[in-house]
């Protein structure tokens, strides 16, 4: 079955073109040979994204491989400017960058609700013959066409915002962990690489405190090469405030395995290393407290606690941990 999260998209855009200007003169009963009064040519329509926190996937833009905006209008007598070209608003999710498929440039991203950039201006309207009347050129009998509207191929990305981004390998219990403190229903199953899209859920905390959790497809090693799901799932940590490693307790060893996955964050972005980072030894059910002592004597120097998604055991203390880290983060 088709997946409805869609993170990449390639459209082709095109601006419209200015109106041209009007060349025409005055012409009354009592005047037929007035002087030039031929108005502007409208812009042309502009392409302008706008940001959305109703979406969350730009599955709606997976079919639209074209975009055109209107051609403004040109100008009339008595020097009024024709009509301004229709702009066109792509609505998108909150997250959303656009490249030039050629250079890889950033362009522009969308951060906030209602927020809007234009992506394609609108060529301009020419100026009508009225304004090239001088002392010396009382009959100009030329105006300005309008401007071409821009046109090229855009690509959109989605880059997901969340407060908290799970991070783990495949069958770390990330799913089972974001539907036990979130309303989120992610598929949950025994074999790795059960989640292949990111799941969104927001924690409730204490005097209706919330805060909006990522679980992030699982890595493997050599992902920031591509191997497994690969990057196409690694950029969307990058807009996380605070990454959550998710390693399950009954795993050969813990911080070798944080060690790992930290490795992989660093490879594809070593701004990743900024972010403030949680450990949560999941599974924590499957073993007793002298195992426990024993993974504790050699874990990683990071802010982390034992949980189980099953039992709850340490669920309130994790999200504690993570308002804690979260009211330090500099927004």
């Amino acid at each position: 079955m088709a997946s409805n999260f869609v993170d990449y998209v390639k459209i082709f855009c095109r601006s419209g073109n200015g109106g041209a200007g009007s060349k025409h003169f005055r012409r009354e009963k009592f005047e037929p040979k007035g002087g030039p009064d031929g108005g502007d040519g409208g812009r042309g329509g502009h392409i302008i994204l706008r940001g959305n926190d109703q979406m969350w996937t730009l599955l709606h833009l997976k079919y639209k491989r074209h975009v055109f905006a209107g051609h403004g209008g040109s100008g009339g007598r008595q020097q009024s400017t024709g009509a301004n070209g229709k702009d066109i608003f792509i609505d998108v999710p909150l997250g959303t960058i656009v490249k030039d498929p050629e250079t890889g440039e950033l362009l522009l991203e969308i951060v906030s609700n209602g927020e809007e950039k234009i992506l394609a201006k609108g060529g301009r309207g020419g100026l009508g013959n009225v304004h090239f009347k001088s002392s010396t050129l009382q009959a100009p009998r030329f105006a300005q066409p309008g401007e071409p509207g821009i046109e090229g191929w855009y690509i959109f990305e989605l880059k997901i915002l969340a407060d908290v981004g799970l991070v783990g390998f495949p069958n770390a219990g990330k799913s089972t962990l974001l539907s036990a403190i979130t309303a989120a229903k992610p598929k949950i199953a025994d074999y790795p690489f059960t989640t292949l899209e990111p799941n969104l859920g927001i924690v409730a905390y204490r005097e209706d405190k919330s805060f909006v959790m990522a679980d992030i497809p699982g890595i493997i090693e050599g992902a920031h090469e591509g191997k497994g799901l690969g990057i196409r799932f690694l950029r969307h940590i990058e807009r996380n405030s605070i990454l959550l490693f998710v390693i399950p307790a009954d795993c050969d060893d813990v911080k070798k395995e944080y060690g790992v996955l930290l490795n992989e964050l660093t490879m594809y972005n070593p701004e990743l290393l900024e972010k403030r980072r949680v450990l949560a030894i999941s599974k924590s059910d499957l073993i007793d407290e002298e195992l426990k002592e024993g993974i504790r004597k050699n874990l990683p120097e990071v802010s982390r606690v034992f949980i189980s998604s099953i039992t709850g055991e340490g669920l309130s203390k994790l999200k504690d941990m993570l308002w804690k880290e979260l009211s330090i983060v500099d927004y």
